[in-house]
């Protein structure tokens, strides 16, 4: 016991627990911490000592705390009582209607709720109290409890008595328990500064607390039972809530103590991540500091540079003005060439004065020019020498460390499972780049007992990349992150994909017979057709009136399936008049093409894939044809009853982006599918007594396009297999 005073003491005074109060939160304080806490935050709390004669209520016994709290004045106090407090503790100053009092709770620094009531509808945590009383007995370090009754000397208390709630020597229990009163019925008990009730009692009915509300997870009494608060809540006795909650923490503790190796393991490892964050801390603060100098050093190189430029302009433009200023001075009269000027003119030899006047008077000429077209030879100006630095201003504002990348977003428009699983996705808008992403995935199974390990490849260059190698008929989760240089980023929510029931066909539409190529057109990869009516469906519209029907267009796919179980999928225009996708016999199928069917009156009506002339034979036998009829948005779905008009939302369903086609041979069934969801729209019996293709009917207008293999894109894609495991 003496390794867990960090339990037992409350996080406001940092000292024991002295009637703690139990917060919804989890936590525990003193009831006098919370009342000084309300009234830090502005509510007025009732006094939280005990009765006058408890020993907590005598000025000896009184927490220091309280002694240094202001006690509101009596008339002061009627005030705010009048102006509508009410009395339950906790109530907000100023206010008149009831109101929730918010308690900040020291130890989780989060506001909690504790209604209307305020401290009033917390319960007292006796167990806490008596893990304290031990504690200090453990310790050594319970003080003497002395008599309260005794007149000074006072003698130690030998006796108390939980209905007095006051601790006697032997002389004054005596005293105050007089032989033939009621209250020597009182049962003596060991002298205790602190009196607890025998039970926990309900906080708002002062009743002993006999259910617990599992809804509220709220110990409650019988009067709190009838509440209208709890009304169709779970409500169990108090008895097995004890056991249930006692098995439990027994498990859990039974469980850490039998792992003590692990902890100590785990401790050693955290103690270790300790030693590296230091070292790793100093590393960084070190590179940052290196690459920050840098900067500063290549700044003060780029000053030193521009700073020269300035220099160096500036004193050739001084030369170049001084050089003015000396051409501008010797025009002064007193200058040396004026003066020279006029000795020369003083000259009388003529050959002599050409001589010398010549070159004179191309320096007359020239400060003649100077001065009527006088310019500085230089500006003053330094404007084109300004440095604009606030793009460089904006980049070191922005200077930051490198983020990770954030959490990616899974295209679910793109991704799908067919043949393998095509996982797409993109990073949000202001995230940063990622270098490379790792994906994980995990079949999840409801039936086993664990969860299985994730499987991943790490370095997935681009946004997307393939899973193969998957269970039939299987769901499996999957999510992404991203990694740059800063680390790895957070994982992307997780998607859950559906695999086919089946092991997926791959067929193309057959092209070489049977099928209408006035009235349906296949695209040259021969994976789509479209049923194109044109003139026909003109003259047979004339001739609706005179019993005409129209033929159904028929095209099958080249492949036969013999055995096993298949899947395949298609996606049918939405806009299309009338489409049916299914399976049919070989052999059934090829005697369509040669005597087209009749609209109105075929022999096997492909909704419902009843033979029509069951009727003349005793033996019902497997219809050979089974379709699904899709038109105009809408699938039909007849459970293999008659159809009217009456109820036509009763029998259709949206139809979903992709149709799945699930082919059992062996058990001559055939399943139909909405390929996104994997959920069954109808499921109907065929006749598998020999080939079976897939095969699709076109009436009027319309188009499908089968589902391409998710190995078979163009586009570049990463290829997950042969994963390592992940702990």
């Amino acid at each position: 016991m003496k390794n867990m005073e960090r339990e037992l003491v409350c996080p406001v005074c940092k000292e024991m627990y002295k009637q703690p109060l139990a917060l919804p939160c989890a936590h525990n304080v003193c009831h006098v911490c919370a009342s000084e806490v309300l009234l830090q935050h502005g509510y007025l709390c009732c006094d939280p000592t005990s009765e006058p004669s408890s020993p907590a209520a005598t000025p000896a016994t009184r927490s220091p705390r309280l002694g240094r709290r202001a006690v509101p004045k009596p008339d002061r106090l009627d005030r705010l009582l009048k102006s509508g407090f009410g009395t339950y503790p906790g109530r907000k100053r100023g206010t008149v209607h009831p109101q929730t009092v918010s308690f900040p709770c020291p130890a989780c620094q989060r506001d909690v709720d504790l209604g209307e009531r305020g401290l009033g509808s917390l319960f007292r945590n006796l167990t806490l109290e008596r893990v304290v009383e031990r504690y200090r007995q453990t310790i050594n370090i319970s003080a003497a409890i002395m008599c309260q009754f005794c007149k000074p000397p006072q003698l130690e208390a030998t006796k108390g008595c939980t209905e007095c709630k006051s601790s006697f020597c032997n002389e004054c229990f005596k005293l105050y328990h007089p032989w033939g009163t009621q209250k020597a019925q009182h049962e003596p008990t060991p002298p205790t500064l602190t009196f607890r009730p025998k039970g926990l009692m309900c906080p708002e009915h002062k009743e002993e607390v006999t259910h617990y509300c599992k809804t509220c997870q709220r110990l409650v009494c019988q009067l709190c039972r009838v509440r209208r608060t709890h009304t169709s809540h779970k409500i169990t006795p108090v008895l097995s809530a004890y056991q249930a909650l006692r098995e439990k923490l027994t498990k859990s503790l039974a469980y850490i103590l039998s792992s003590q190796d692990t902890v100590q393991t785990q401790i050693a490892e955290l103690e270790e991540t300790v030693k590296h964050t230091e070292v790793n801390g100093l590393q960084a603060k070190e590179e940052v500091s290196q690459l920050i100098q840098g900067l500063c050093a290549m700044l003060e190189e780029k000053r030193a540079t521009l700073l020269q430029a300035i220099e160096e302009c500036q004193q050739e433009r001084l030369a170049s003005l001084h050089c003015q200023i000396q051409e501008h001075q010797a025009m002064l009269e007193n200058s040396g060439m004026v003066g020279y000027a006029q000795e020369v003119l003083k000259e009388t030899d003529h050959p002599c004065f050409v001589q010398a006047a010549k070159q004179l008077h191309n320096r007359i000429l020239r400060a003649t020019d100077s001065l009527q077209s006088f310019r500085p030879a230089a500006t003053a100006s330094f404007s084109h020498f300004q440095l604009d630095v606030s793009r460089e201003l904006k980049l070191l504002t922005d200077l930051a460390f490198i983020r990770a990348p954030e959490a990616p977003v899974i295209d679910t428009q793109r991704t799908y499972a067919y043949d393998q699983i095509f996982l797409c996705w993109r990073l949000p808008q202001h995230s940063p780049p990622a270098w490379h992403y790792t994906v994980e995935y995990r079949k999840t199974d409801a039936k086993a007992k664990g969860l299985k390990l994730w499987q991943r490849r790490e370095e997935v260059r681009g946004t997307s990349a393939l899973v193969e190698y998957l269970d039939t008929d299987s769901v499996y989760v999957l999510r992404v992150k991203g990694c740059n240089k800063a680390g790895f980023g957070e994982y992307s929510e997780d998607i859950y994909l559906h695999t086919p029931p089946a092991p997926v066909l791959n067929f193309f539409l057959d092209n070489r017979w049977g099928f209408n190529r006035d009235r349906l057109a296949i695209s040259k990869d021969q994976r789509a057709v479209r049923s194109v009516p044109g003139i026909p469906m003109l003259f047979a519209a004339e001739r609706l009136m005179t019993s005409c029907h129209l033929s159904i267009d028929l095209v099958i796919g080249d492949v036969a399936i013999t055995q096993g179980k298949s899947y395949w999928a298609c996606c049918v225009d939405p806009s299309s008049y009338l489409v049916k996708v299914g399976v049919g016999l070989e052999s059934k199928l090829q005697e369509w093409f040669q005597v087209p069917q009749d609209v109105v009156s075929p022999r096997y009506d492909p909704d419902s894939g009843h033979d029509s002339g069951a009727e003349d034979t005793t033996v019902e036998a497997p219809p050979p044809y089974a379709f699904l009829t899709i038109g105009m948005g809408k699938i039909l779905l007849s459970h293999g009853s008659a159809l009217t008009s009456r109820d036509p939302n009763g029998c259709t369903v949206p139809l979903p982006p992709r149709i799945g086609i699930c082919l059992d041979y062996e058990q001559g069934k055939v399943s139909f599918y909405d390929a996104v969801s994997f959920r069954e729209l109808w499921e109907c019996g065929v006749d598998c007594s020999g080939p079976v293709c897939p095969a699709f009917c076109f009436i009027g207008g319309g188009a499908l396009h089968l589902q391409e293999l998710v190995a078979n894109k163009q586009e570049r894609k990463v290829t997950i297999g042969g994963f390592a495991k992940l702990d």
